[in-house]
């Protein structure tokens, strides 16, 4: 068997492996019972040393390093040459990591998520706060061990958008919660119109949510038939394969508009990931470049398509249909205008999108702190709520409110948040790019998503990881990521909404 062979041989194996993980996670936040944390947690840690294992064992005969040889002289090239350069990307951080610590990290965030969900529950910060505080020395062990130029989150942030450095993610973060800052006070400065506060609440049924929004995720082109939509506390997708894709909404019967948000959103990281080369499945081919670009497929899906009006004059019908008693007597305009309300609010998944990256500001500067060491943990809930006064202008009521609201830090995702930022700038950036090559408004006033949906997959999905995301994006836009894309899309947006 050649080499190229026999290491897409171990990573397909790998690939197996860590479908069945991420099945135990699924089942974790979707069905599993109160007391089955403990035992679960056990499983996980086991199944994660398993993997560890093995993708430390890649090179155990020294076929990854006659690969990068066979690289670095020219004599492998195009497909196998990017699975050979990012399969060593992953080899080289976690031959780094001892099979202990990583089984100590797996079965440690297992049981803190069931600790968090309970504390969140309480609205008991103390409850949660010894969980966090070992999983901040684990994080900051993880990145002693990986090593890093300047600062810790370097080596965590990595992670999750590869090449990214904390001093050019707090450089962009920093500009853009100027900006938002300064837009949010004029957009407040401005006497708002009875058609802003108009209220959507109503009496939704669940069971009629979860029709409408199958529905709704089908027509966008998630593909009910390789996935899966279910309800959970907090909203995610999995994957384990492009044939079986799964994501969680969740409902609130006097609301539906927070189930739209969440299942479009999601749904765009499901067309992601069923977007992806199947032919390629347990290589980085079929791999998500960044969750930066990830989080672009959602949140375009979410904002830049699901709260245009061209979107909602093809949806909007269906909707009143469906529920003819909430909407009946509210105009498409009105309806537009009330779910594009700027409203700073306390829930980041609940947050327009004038003031969501202010959320995600606030989180990166405070898990960065925490990992460079210059804030403690018993601290997060009184810096959070000076930050939410100072950045939004409101006051946190509660620990469920503020520090407790996400599962992140429970599940050991620190420099996962910045990447939330990051990808609607890519979103912009490619949204722009699209309008430059396809009638979208047209598009999607006649309900025809399908172009749409095939741009972003030829563009973006089908190549894996092939290309870098800094890459990809100058690939696709021509430039360089950038913030002015979003700037200049919430500018046209929000100014051209009459209040």
């Amino acid at each position: 068997m050649k080499p190229i062979d026999e290491l897409k041989r171990r990573l397909l194996e790998i690939a197996h492996l860590s479908s069945a993980l991420a099945l135990l996670h699924w089942d974790q936040e979707v069905h599993m019972p109160k007391k089955g944390g403990a035992s679960r947690a056990l499983v996980i840690a086991e199944l994660t040393g398993l993997i560890h294992q093995k993708l430390v064992a890649l090179d155990v005969d020294r076929v990854l390093t006659k690969l990068q040889l066979a690289v670095k002289k020219g004599t492998l090239k195009g497909k196998d040459k990017v699975i050979v350069l990012e399969t060593a990307r992953t080899f080289e951080r976690e031959r780094k990591l001892p099979e202990a610590f990583v089984r100590d990290m797996a079965e440690t965030i297992s049981k803190a998520q069931s600790v968090w969900a309970t504390a969140r529950a309480q609205n008991n910060f103390t409850l949660f706060r010894p969980w966090l505080e070992k999983i901040v020395a684990l994080k900051r062990k993880e990145a002693t061990y990986v090593g890093y130029r300047a600062s810790p989150y370097d080596a965590l942030l990595d992670a999750f958008e590869p090449d990214m450095t904390t001093q050019e993610a707090a450089r962009i973060l920093h500009d853009l919660k100027d900006f938002l800052v300064s837009f949010l006070k004029e957009l407040q400065s401005r006497p708002q119109a009875a058609k802003q506060r108009l209220s959507l609440k109503a009496t939704f049924p669940i069971a009629e949510q979860k029709k409408f929004n199958a529905v709704l995720a089908s027509e966008i082109g998630f593909d009910l038939a390789a996935g899966v939509i279910e309800e959970s506390t907090h909203p995610f997708t999995t994957n384990f394969h492009p044939h079986d894709v799964r994501f969680t909404t969740r409902y609130r019967t006097d609301d539906i508009i927070h189930a739209i948000g969440s299942t479009i959103h999601e749904a765009g990281h499901g067309l992601y990931e069923q977007g992806l080369p199947a032919e390629h499945f347990g290589t980085p081919l079929a791999e998500a470049v960044s969750l930066g670009v990830h989080e672009s497929q959602s949140r375009m899906w979410e904002n830049m398509i699901g709260k245009s009006k061209p979107f909602w004059r093809y949806f909007y019908p269906k909707l009143k249909k469906q529920f003819p008693e909430a909407f009946g007597k509210i105009t498409l305009e009105d309806f537009y205008h009330a779910i594009n309300r700027v409203t700073p609010s306390l829930i980041r998944t609940e947050a327009d999108e004038v003031t969501y990256n202010l959320h995600i500001i606030i989180r990166f500067e405070i898990e960065k702190e925490l990992i460079e060491g210059s804030i403690a943990v018993r601290d997060v809930p009184l810096i959070w709520q000076s930050k939410v006064k100072e950045y939004l202008g409101i006051s946190v009521k509660d620990d469920a409110h503020g520090a407790l609201q996400d599962v992140h830090w429970s599940a050991g995702l620190f420099g996962y948040f910045p990447t939330y930022t990051f990808g609607n700038l890519y979103a912009a950036q490619f949204f722009a790019a699209m309008e430059r090559e396809l009638p979208v408004t047209a598009l999607l006033a006649k309900g025809t998503f399908g172009p749409v949906r095939e741009w972003l997959r030829k563009h973006i999905h089908s190549h894996g990881k092939r290309y870098t995301a800094g890459a990809l994006v100058k690939k696709v836009t021509g430039e360089p990521l950038n913030s002015r894309y979003f700037a200049d899309y919430l500018k046209k947006k929000y100014r051209d909404i009459k209040k």
